[in-house]
């Protein structure tokens, strides 16, 4: 991986933009609104000023606001990875960033909603734990600091592995994981396919 850095573009009150090219990122629509704050991994050495269509410079990127119903926690909305830096570690990296710059800020706790093994996975590498409440569209909340316990852990791949839309592939990625138990704090694990979306 080339030399990159973590940046928060800024809070929801600045009205940061990205602009990200649909055909490498999920969700690359949610990142041109203005009413959430936005942080990024990106090439170190590029200049995000630099003209063009897109944010190319980017290699992963995570929204946020202020939960409204309790000002000392932060949501984080969406989190994104550009296609071929998928499984490089760059979404619990920057869900880290996130974390830290949120806490400097003053929030008390950092809450995400996820409705995927791997996204799941992937953010108790970040310091995450289920809080045992769902929301959405079957999607588990986690929060940091949070439970980290491995009945807790559990439980949360006890709710996926009942949902009817897993693939096999993901059914398999539960299983091992219920088994083994919750990753340390950063901790690589093994990484599914690198098709998913992140």
């Amino acid at each position: 991986m080339s030399d990159v850095e973590l940046a928060v573009l800024g809070w929801p009150e600045d009205g940061p933009t990205l602009r990200l090219d649909y055909r490498r990122f999920s969700y690359a629509g949610k990142f041109v609104m203005s009413s959430t704050g936005k942080a990024v991994v990106r090439d170190a050495g590029v200049d995000p000023d630099a003209g063009g269509e897109y944010d190319d410079h980017v290699l992963a990127a995570v929204a946020f606001n202020e939960d409204r119903t309790d000002p000392e926690a932060l949501w984080l909305r969406y989190v994104t990875v550009r296609e071929d830096q998928r499984g490089e570690g760059l979404g619990p990296r920057l869900v880290r960033f996130a974390y830290d710059r949120a806490r400097e800020r003053g929030y008390e706790r950092v809450r995400i909603a996820v409705n995927n093994p791997y996204s799941y996975e992937a953010l108790y590498r970040a310091g995450f734990g289920f809080t045992g409440d769902e929301t959405g569209l079957a999607e588990l909340v986690l929060e940091r600091p949070g439970d980290r316990s491995a009945d807790r852990y559990r439980a949360g791949l006890d709710v996926l592995g009942r949902r009817d839309d897993l693939s096999a592939g993901e059914r398999e990625f539960v299983a091992r994981k219920r088994e083994r138990g919750p990753p340390a704090t950063g901790d690589g694990g093994d990484t599914p396919d690198r098709d998913r979306q992140d």
